[in-house]
Parts: C-alpha cells; sequence; structure tokens
C-alpha cells in the first residue's frame, strides 16, 4: 500500500512532456534585422562613393608636357620658355629625390664621432693612526682601536665641446668631496661652483651622459702586499644589468655617474681600473689587413661590411654580370686568402671571424694614498683622466613641409594640366580646320567614314573590305542591313541612337 502510493505520488508531481509547437519569437529579431540592412545600406553608398571619387581620380589630368608642334603657332617664345622651365623641374626632383634618400640613409645609419669623458678619481681616510686614534700607551684599556679604512670615488662626467680646456681648474680648483654621489643606487652628484643650466627638451634619442652608460663593466685589481690581509684585496667588480636598447628608464645599478666604496687599509694601495666599453653596436678591434682596407682601428660589424662593399666599387672589383662577385685585389686575397669571393657570403661573416678581436678595456692606474703627507693637505687634488669615447651621431629628421604649401602646389599642378589639356584640344582644332579649309569637301567625306567606323566598332559590326565611296576600303559595313537606310532599318534602332548619343557626350566631356 506504501509503495502504491509513493508510485503514485511521483507520477502526480512528474513533469509532463514537452509539445511540439512553434519556436518563441525573439524580441530582438527584426530590430537586428534592420540594423544589419542599415549598415549594407550605408556599405554601399560608401563603396559607391569610393568608386566614383577613384573614377574622378583616373579622369583627372595629371599631363603636363607640351604638345609638339605647338610653337609654330605660337608667336613668341612662350612654348620654348615653359619646356626650359620643365627641364629645370625635372633637374630638381632628381636632386630633390636623391637627396631625400640620403636622409632617409643617414636616419637609418649612424655615424660615430668622438667625445671626452672625464674621470676624477679620488679618496679619503678615516680612523688612521696618524689621525689620532691609535692606542694610548699610558692607558689601561688594551682593547684595539678601529681599523683604518679609505672611501675611494670613481666619478665621470662627458664634456661637452667647450668644456675642453677646464681640466686643470677642475682639477686644482673647484674639486671638492661634495662633487660625488653615493654607491650606484642613482644619486646624481653636484657640483660645487658650477652654475645649474636649464633643462632642455627631450631629445629625439637617447642621450648618454653619464659614467654607467659608457661602460658594461668595470673591475678595479688590486697589487697584492705581504702586510695586507686577502680579503681586502679582492677584486671589486660592477657590471651592467641588461637593459633593453634606447631604452629611456633605466634601473638605478644601470643610472650613476659616481661609484664608491670603502675598505680597510692602513698603507697606501696600488691598483687597476679597468673600463670595457659598452659600444651600441658592438665595435671590434680590426686585424692589419683588414685595418689596412677600412683605414680603421676598430668598427662593428655592419661598418666592416659597407666597408668591403664600397672599396670593391671604388677599386672596380665586381663583375659586370655580376655585382656581387668580387675579384681579390692584393688586400682583399691577403684578407681572404682567395681570388674571388661572393658578397652575399660575408653576411654571415665567417671570414672575418678570425680579423675580429674584442676590444680590450681601458686600465687606468691609480694609487690609493692613506699617509698623511697626501691628506694633510687642505684639499687634496684628484686624479684627472679623459678617455675618448665614440658616441652615436644621429641625424635629426628633416623638417616637415607645410600643408598649406603642398596644398597650393597640388592646385597649381591640377591648374598646368587642364591647361595642357586644352592646348592640346586647341591644337587638335586647328589641325581640324586647317585640313578642311584646304579641301571641305574630300575631309567632310573623309571624316563621315572614320564616324562610320567608329560606330561600326561601337555597335559590334566586324570590320571586313567593302565597296565605299572611294573604292574598296577596310572598315566599311558589308552586310546589307547597313546599306538600307530608313527608319526601320538598322540605322534608326534605339541602339544606334544610343551609341551616337554616347559618342557625342564623350566628346563633349572631353571639350
Amino acid at each position: 500500500m506504501r509503495a502504491q502510493y509513493q508510485n503514485v505520488h511521483h507520477q502526480a508531481h512528474a513533469t509532463p512532456p514537452r509539445r511540439p509547437g512553434i519556436a518563441p519569437i525573439v524580441p530582438n529579431a527584426q530590430a537586428q534585422a534592420q540594423a544589419q540592412a542599415r549598415e549594407r545600406h550605408l556599405q554601399m553608398q560608401k563603396d559607391k562613393y569610393d568608386h566614383q571619387l577613384a573614377r574622378r581620380r583616373a579622369n583627372k589630368p595629371t599631363d603636363k608636357h607640351m604638345p609638339d608642334g605647338v610653337e609654330d603657332l605660337i608667336i613668341g617664345d612662350g612654348v620654348q620658355q615653359y619646356k626650359r622651365l620643365r627641364e629645370v623641374e625635372k633637374k630638381l626632383d632628381s636632386v630633390m629625390m636623391r637627396k631625400r634618400l640620403d636622409m632617409q640613409d643617414a636616419r637609418q645609419s649612424t655615424s660615430k664621432k668622438y667625445k671626452t669623458l672625464r674621470i676624477w678619481i679620488s679618496n679619503t681616510v678615516e680612523n688612521q693612526g696618524w689621525q689620532g686614534n691609535s692606542l694610548d700607551e699610558d692607558a689601561f684599556d688594551f682593547h684595539t682601536g678601529p681599523d683604518g679604512t679609505y672611501r675611494m670615488k670613481i666619478e665621470g662626467r662627458l664634456l661637452e665641446e667647450d668644456d675642453g680646456d677646464s681640466s686643470d681648474k677642475d682639477s686644482d680648483e673647484e674639486y671638492d668631496e661634495s662633487l660625488g654621489g653615493t654607491a650606484p643606487n642613482g644619486d646624481a652628484m653636484d657640483h660645487d661652483g658650477q652654475t645649474p643650466k636649464k633643462t632642455p627638451r627631450s631629445p629625439a634619442f637617447p642621450q648618454r651622459t653619464k659614467l654607467s652608460h659608457f661602460f658594461r663593466r668595470i673591475v678595479i685589481d688590486f697589487d697584492r702586499s705581504k702586510s695586507s690581509q686577502p680579503e681586502n684585496l679582492a677584486p671589486i667588480e660592477w657590471e651592467k644589468p641588461d637593459v633593453p636598447r634606447n631604452s629611456t628608464v633605466l634601473p638605478a645599478a644601470a643610472d650613476f655617474d659616481c661609484l664608491e666604496f670603502e675598505r680597510k687599509s692602513d698603507e697606501n694601495i696600488n691598483c687597476t681600473i679597468n673600463f670595457s666599453r659598452d659600444d651600441q653596436p658592438q665595435r671590434f678591434l680590426l686585424s692589419d689587413a683588414l685595418a689596412d682596407i677600412l683605414d680603421s682601428k676598430e668598427e662593428d660589424r655592419e661598418s666592416i661590411i659597407l666597408g668591403i662593399w664600397e672599396y670593391a666599387k671604388a677599386m672596380g672589383l665586381q663583375q659586370d654580370e655580376e655585382k656581387r662577385l668580387v675579384q681579390c685585389d692584393d688586400r682583399l686575397r691577403k684578407l681572404f686568402n682567395r681570388e674571388s669571393f661572393y658578397f652575399p657570403d660575408l653576411i654571415p661573416q665567417a671570414f672575418l671571424v678570425e680579423h675580429l678581436e674584442a676590444v680590450p678595456p681601458i686600465s687606468i692606474p691609480y694609487t690609493i694614498r692613506v699617509d698623511p703627507a697626501y691628506h694633510s693637505q687642505p684639499n687634496p687634488p684628484p686624479t684627472v683622466y679623459d678617455i675618448s669615447i665614440p658616441i652615436a651621431s644621429h641625424s635629426h629628421p628633416p623638417p616637415m613641409p607645410n600643408p598649406q604649401h603642398l596644398q597650393v602646389l597640388s592646385q597649381l599642378d591640377s591648374r598646368l594640366a587642364l591647361l595642357i589639356q586644352g592646348t592640346q584640344q586647341s591644337k587638335a582644332k586647328h589641325a581640324f580646320l586647317t585640313e578642311m579649309s584646304v579641301d571641305p569637301v574630300g575631309f567632310l567625306k573623309r571624316w563621315m567614314g572614320s564616324q562610320r567606323r567608329d560606330l561600326e566598332v561601337i555597335i559590334g559590326d566586324g570590320l571586313g573590305m567593302g565597296k565605299g565611296d572611294y573604292g574598296i576600303q577596310e572598315g566599311v559595313g558589308v552586310g546589307p542591313e547597313w546599306r538600307r537606310g530608313g527608319a526601320d532599318g538598322v540605322w534608326g534602332k534605339d541602339e544606334v541612337k544610343e551609341s551616337v548619343q554616347l559618342m557625342v557626350g564623350k566628346e563633349r566631356r572631353g571639350h
């Protein structure tokens, strides 16, 4: 009984079966269809407008060449002057195009010029024995005093062209310990006695001005001494982190102009500071054979390839049939050890590996002074070095032309083309009337025959040989329909009338 009740209860609450019928109507279907129709209509209108503009541009006259024979019909030398002006315009256009291409090449490639990077090296001392911090012999304190230390600074600044003669003044008079910032944390150093300059506008290309911008690695090696502790003579090394090329924002570890460190020592130490240049692009030291061809001791890869190409062109070593095949002269034979080479083979630079070496670091000696004879001076002078650094010289982009001037020039060109078109039509009218004045009857017959042949071509009737007004002629209609006149013949059909109207309208548009 209970099982039957549960079965009846389940059947009562069961979902009734779904009946087939019409699917529900989406309320926005009609609106979406109308929107799509509107979009199609707008697209068709746009395509039609673009087609009309294209046809208008295609029909726009562009020929500015004076027709031949016009100078015989015009009094004066106006036509000769116009032709001379056209020749000058062609030469000017050629020069401007060549200059534009030269400027594009100059913007894509960078030339090298050298500037002076001035390096100041100095050190200060603390807790040295001669500074009064030594152990008192009469005291009963047997604890050792603080160890003597020194603090070394390496500062650099790129000199402008008008700062080249200021080395003595900077090193002897204006140098002060407040010149430097701290260790490589990005703080800029302030120079006393210098007038602050106005902040220039941001250049079009990233400028390198700080010490860390020009070097990828700085290593300080110390000379070994028996009395110094080994940990105090370990080399100090800074290496630039990976930075995207031409990046405008640099991390603090790659954007500083003062490198500073402190160590323990109570005696003078000799050290060597090695600066490994960060050339962009990377430059290489050339072998003697390659340097003899390029007339340079170091170059980057692109300059090496271009230099060999220019050398082959200048010496006339290219084959006449294949310009990329180069016959070696004595210098190239010494460089490649072969009689000829295919220039694209130089792109992988397999031939040049043995002639390229890494540029050695710039080594600067310095003595860390901790003796009282040196530091007893009021302002101990720093050691100053000038380093010649190659700087990429980017050409400035050319000035943009004035849009108003370009619009005026375009309008003048259009007017000139219309005048030339009118001159051509006037010359054709002059030839037409002149020929008709010599033989009016014969000219009209020839003209009518020409018009009849044009109609045959337009309507689609084939050209053949037939008997015309001047005997057997080519292009005369030979069918009987064309020879028969009357309103009910072929000449009275709507197609012929439409063709005649088309020809007349075309001639009117041409005039």
